[in-house]
């Protein structure tokens, strides 16, 4: 979708009309089992999935990597959701305690992490109902999370980054390329991996990244309108249509992330002993 279309985001309705309450009563057990997960979920099926660090913008940590493997999983056979929301609180994830996950240039470390970064992306691919990212703030870390939805709706204050990867000495081989490469083209992927900049949402928006651009704060509801609409079809139609369109993303997903994330643990253990020789130096 062009940069024109993308401005074009449909109305968003008032808060009574957007906004469904949250099940008490009759909520999975998951939706409170992870930390920096908050998830709520309202009649009409809608699930809104929020990544927070004691409700302010999440510090995404070795703990996040574990469980958000099997959050995932866990809303992907989850039939009562009807379709998913993911967004963050304040920003979408521009932070990260590398220092949690160990010595990663230790193999028995990166295994860990190998299979796990591995699963992350498999079970959101897995996901059989439409799914919709919503971008507020700093998307600068896992933003192949959001590019694994159907529809990413952005404020215009958004940027999109990557923190972690080719600028901090490591292979950006956990998805982020396949992502980015499928929505955005190989050659504009591969620039921007390799020279990192923060990138607007309306650069985003003319890549073909992100569908509707909204106004800061708004992303979530304009998203919750999408989603309303969407739920105008049959359960099966649904369903179906998120299964057909993931299909060639997964298919990427399944081939070429094991692998780069295979070539990033050997680029981590590079790292690592480049630095143990420059702390000697």
């Amino acid at each position: 979708m062009d940069a024109l279309q993308a401005t074009a985001a449909p109305p968003v309705r008032n808060a009574t009309e957007t906004i469904m309450s949250a099940e008490t009563n009759s909520a999975p057990a998951y939706f409170s089992r992870y930390a920096h997960l908050r998830m709520s979920r309202g009649a009409d099926g809608i699930l809104l999935v929020e990544m927070h660090t004691d409700g302010g913008p999440i510090k995404f940590d070795a703990r996040d990597h574990e469980g958000f493997t099997d959050a995932f999983y866990e809303i992907s056979r989850d039939r009562g959701n009807k379709v998913v929301i993911l967004t963050g609180v304040g920003d979408y994830m521009a932070e990260i305690d590398f220092g949690s996950f160990g010595n990663v240039g230790d193999a028995n470390v990166w295994s860990k992490v190998h299979d796990e970064g591995t699963q992350i992306l498999e079970n959101i691919a897995n996901i059989r109902v439409p799914m919709i990212a919503a971008i507020e703030g700093r998307a600068h870390i896992h933003t192949e999370y959001a590019l694994l939805a159907n529809v990413i709706v952005a404020a215009r204050t958004a940027t999109f980054h990557d923190l972690p990867h080719f600028a901090g000495g490591i292979v950006p081989g956990d998805g982020v390329y396949t992502t980015w490469a499928y929505r955005a083209g190989a050659g504009r992927t591969e620039a921007f991996l390799l020279s990192p900049r923060p990138v607007t949402a309306e650069e985003a928006a003319a890549w073909g990244v992100v569908n509707y651009l909204a106004d800061a704060g708004s992303a979530v509801a304009v998203a919750r309108n999408l989603a309303q609409q969407y739920l105008k079809q049959p359960e099966v139609t649904r369903r179906n249509t998120r299964i057909h369109f993931i299909q060639p993303l997964k298919e990427r997903i399944v081939r070429e992330v094991g692998y780069g994330l295979a070539l990033e643990g050997a680029s981590a253990n590079a790292l690592v002993q480049q630095m143990m020789v420059a702390s000697k130096t």
